[in-house]
């Protein structure tokens, strides 16, 4: 899909591109975006959010994944090296989650500016959490167990139960988080130890559990099968490529694509 760039992006062109790729009131919306695809906003992310409620409107919910992604042993961070002789003083001195000041500013500016949202609900997970704004934030961020970081007992799983549709905004389908819930249901899963640090009535710890081990690395070519089959529709949004799909369509066919073409470990 080929944007072409007309300009600077407002508030408004931003909601008409919405509503023009098929996004309506009230509904239930799981955003994966990039600020930049976007071209030049008036107001930045501020400005892409207002436009995402704006259409929206008071019945509809926002929803972005809002991971800590730093709060797990540093020595599995992902980006520059750090020098050995540094994890065990990073070990002990890593604040611990809280979910009104834990920043999720890897994920992008906008998930960022959602979490910051007043009023906005953050799911209690110290890793994997996802933070929503609108009429159905509360009961969709509710519960979301420790050892289920994208499972069944996450705010994935509730909005697939809400009949969410995902939107894809400057982003391609490897940022597709619903595709690890179909992980969750394949005939066969690892489990992955992993510990995160929390506040406990002790005090700040770092707190394991058991979780399983997830893969993107083929969500890529998933996604470009489940689009082959018509259920995803593009469109530009400002100068960015989106794409709108459903969020249980797309969890039960990764279900069965990744059941077919992934080779059960051992």
């Amino acid at each position: 899909m080929d944007c072409v760039d007309a300009g600077p992006r407002t508030r408004a062109s931003l909601a008409g591109d919405l509503r023009a790729l098929g996004l309506g009131a009230g509904e239930t919306v799981l955003l994966h975006s990039s600020l930049s695809s976007l071209g030049w906003v008036c107001g930045g992310a501020v400005a892409v959010v207002q436009a995402f409620l704006d259409v929206l409107g008071p019945a509809g919910t926002l929803v972005v994944p809002a991971f800590a992604t730093e709060n797990r042993d540093p020595a599995r961070w992902a980006g520059p090296e750090i020098p050995v002789a540094w994890l065990p003083l990073i070990r002990d001195s890593l604040p611990p989650y809280d979910p009104a000041l834990t920043s999720c500013r890897s994920l992008g500016a906008i998930a960022e500016t959602v979490r910051c949202w007043p009023g906005a609900h953050r799911s209690p997970h110290p890793q994997t959490s996802f933070a929503a704004i609108g009429a159905r934030a509360a009961e969709l961020t509710s519960r979301h167990d420790l050892p289920s970081e994208l499972g069944e007992e996450s705010p994935l799983a509730a909005l697939e139960a809400a009949g969410a549709r995902i939107v894809l905004l400057g982003v391609g389908f490897a940022s597709c988080t619903a595709f690890h819930l179909a992980e969750y249901r394949l005939p066969w899963r690892t489990p992955r130890d992993n510990a995160c640090v929390m506040t406990t009535p002790a005090g700040r710890a770092w707190v394991p559990y058991r979780g399983v081990l997830l893969n993107a690395g083929d969500f890529a070519e998933l996604g470009a099968d489940l689009e082959r089959t018509g259920a995803v529709t593009t469109g530009p949004v400002g100068s960015a490529a989106a794409r709108l799909l459903s969020l249980p369509a797309a969890v039960g066919f990764a279900r069965d694509w990744l059941t077919t073409h992934r080779v059960p470990p051992g």
